[in-house]
């Protein structure tokens, strides 16, 4: 295998003298699909809101396609280089956060035209395309009040798509969702990992996507990895006993 597509070095992520994210070391390649898990408040969505600098570390390294970022003060350099490391991040949160006073189509656009990734008409068409991706070709002119929480969620994908990134980060994509409506979006993420072997970290609780699509499974306990491996593995034989007793709860 190359180099990886991320690297998280010494990783810790403090508010106050709260300890989120206790010395994370992370490795991801190119194509892989790394699931995360845990109990809440375990320090998982801190951990991915640091890979694309939402959150600055306290300490360690974070580094995605060549940019390598750490914690301290946001210079003007280092804003600039957030900004660079973001064009190879795309993100899903729990929470759609599309623009309601926009369609379908110009949330998936938005961000392309921000970053002057071509022409309109360019920018357009592969909007388009990408709503068909996801399944959403005849919501193309609604807005998001017309749509379900399902169909929000797989606009938000397509709009992560649109920057064309190298890592797609999901953070619990279907924790506000109804139990009916989760299918749909994880069969999108199952058709980036399996279709166009996306390289893709997902927070998540649901164990047969994980099952499924996984490469690799990390067990997140207190803000450390304190176990990880092949799914079958994890799921079959974890060797820790707290990683036993998070499994027996949600399996």
């Amino acid at each position: 295998m190359g180099e990886p597509i991320v690297r998280i070095q010494g990783l810790q992520k403090s508010f106050g003298g709260l300890e989120v994210v206790r010395g994370v070391d992370l490795e991801v390649e190119r194509g892989e699909v790394v699931v995360i898990f845990g109990r809440s408040g375990s320090g998982k969505s801190t951990l991915l809101r640091c890979v694309n600098m939402i959150e600055d570390p306290t300490a360690g390294t974070i580094e995605v396609a060549g940019v390598r970022l750490g914690g301290g003060h946001r210079t003007r350099r280092k804003r600039r280089q957030i900004r660079q490391l973001r064009l190879h991040t795309g993100m899903v949160f729990q929470h759609f956060n599309l623009f309601p006073n926009m369609t379908a189509l110009h949330n998936v656009m938005v961000g392309p035209l921000c970053a002057g990734q071509g022409k309109e008409a360019e920018i357009r068409t592969r909007a388009l395309d990408l709503l068909d991706r996801v399944g959403l070709a005849d919501k193309a002119g609604e807005h998001p009040i017309r749509l379900s929480g399902g169909q929000q969620q797989r606009v938000a994908i397509a709009r992560a798509l649109a920057m064309h990134p190298d890592v797609m980060l999901f953070d619990e994509p279907t924790s506000s969702l109804d139990p009916e409506l989760t299918g749909e979006v994880l069969a999108v993420m199952t058709a980036l990992a399996t279709d166009l072997h996306m390289t893709m970290l997902v927070v998540t609780h649901e164990m047969g996507f994980a099952r499924e699509v996984a490469d690799r499974m990390c067990f997140f306990h207190e803000g450390r990895i304190l176990e990880e491996g092949p799914p079958e593995q994890i799921v079959s034989s974890p060797t820790r006993p707290e990683t036993k007793t998070f499994l027996d709860a949600v399996l």
